[in-house]
């Protein structure tokens, strides 16, 4: 059996101050440590240079700000050319505890799934430490998540500490993943795609007096309109391009009778209201029957979307 090949990548964007003590923190197990300088305003690829003597570190620079997506798939594309098995992904931030890489390695090892992510909603104690805008940015977006990414049995979906095995990677299309705060949300939808298997890995994030570079008001409709797109692509690839299914047919009668019913329904309660005639029982039930059985058959197709979670990993399967 030959040597694990082990690489870690780390974005670096206004971490000069943490940086150090993150790759001194990664265990040796790591055979390959990226870091990337995203055209660091702080210098953090010169600090790296000059002070970081640590024969595992490879630093990659970008003439231009890509994003932290951009920085990562920097990373990744190394990574594939030296021939890595598993590449993990943390901050340069001080964020994540680099002694939790075997957590998130050993389910990929074990053969359990492709792709491992962090969730720091698994303790209530966690959970109460948490920035309250956090929490609940985490708690909406990990719905729409479920939805446009199909991963319904995940949640913290913007959670960046992850793994991934390369047999996954290379199928992945790189080029086309969102490289800035929409990287994490499009990788699981990407991820389905491809039918990859992922799993949450319970974790405790540290925050300390690191600055955030997020800022919400910007990101909220690129970020709904980001998982309405994923969300249309999934259901066509998955339930009319490559298969075609009942849960097909739910969907295509489903949501034509819900619109149906409720524009039907609108329509006539606002003729009725103007003219002061009460409906007919017979328009009532033009815009309930619709209604019903369309909510009865999207929710039919809800539980097929649900039990569809991809479970055999993809190396597995693709590994002689």
């Amino acid at each position: 059996m030959t040597a694990l090949k082990l690489a870690v990548v780390i974005p670096c964007y206004k971490v000069k101050a943490h940086i150090a003590g993150v790759i001194n923190s990664i265990p040796e197990l790591v055979t390959t440590i990226y870091a990337v300088d995203d055209a660091c305003p702080e210098g953090s690829g010169a600090f790296i240079r000059e002070t970081i003597t640590d024969h595992r570190v490879k630093l990659l620079t970008h003439g231009a700000n890509q994003g932290v997506g951009g920085a990562v798939i920097t990373g990744y594309r190394q990574a594939l050319l030296d021939g890595a098995d598993i590449v993990v992904k943390i901050d340069g931030d001080g964020q994540m505890d680099a002694g939790l890489i075997p957590l998130f390695i050993k389910p990929i090892l074990e053969g359990r799934c492709d792709y491992t992510k962090g969730n720091r909603f698994y303790s209530v104690d966690d959970v109460r430490s948490m920035p309250t805008l956090r929490l609940l940015g985490n708690a909406g977006l990990s719905f729409l998540t479920k939805l446009s990414g199909g991963y319904w049995h995940l949640f913290d979906p913007t959670n960046g500490y992850t793994a991934i095995h390369t047999t996954a990677l290379k199928r992945l299309a790189l080029d086309k993943i969102a490289k800035r705060y929409f990287f994490e949300s499009d990788m699981l939808f990407r991820l389905n795609i491809i039918r990859a298997v992922v799993e949450d890995v319970p974790m405790t994030a540290v925050y300390n007096d690191e600055e955030s570079n997020l800022k919400i008001g910007k990101i909220v409709l690129p970020f709904l309109g980001g998982h309405l797109k994923n969300f249309c692509k999934r259901v066509f690839y998955n339930y009319f391009l490559r298969d075609f299914s009942i849960a097909s047919i739910e969907l295509l009668f489903g949501a034509p009778m819900l619109v149906f019913g409720l524009i039907f329904g609108v329509t006539a309660w606002s003729a009725s209201a103007a003219s002061g005639v009460p409906a007919s029982a017979g328009t009532v039930m033009l815009s309930a029957l619709p209604t019903i059985l369309g909510v009865q058959l999207l929710l039919s197709f809800l539980h097929y979307d649900i039990q569809a979670v991809p479970k055999t990993a993809l190396h597995e399967k693709l590994t002689p």
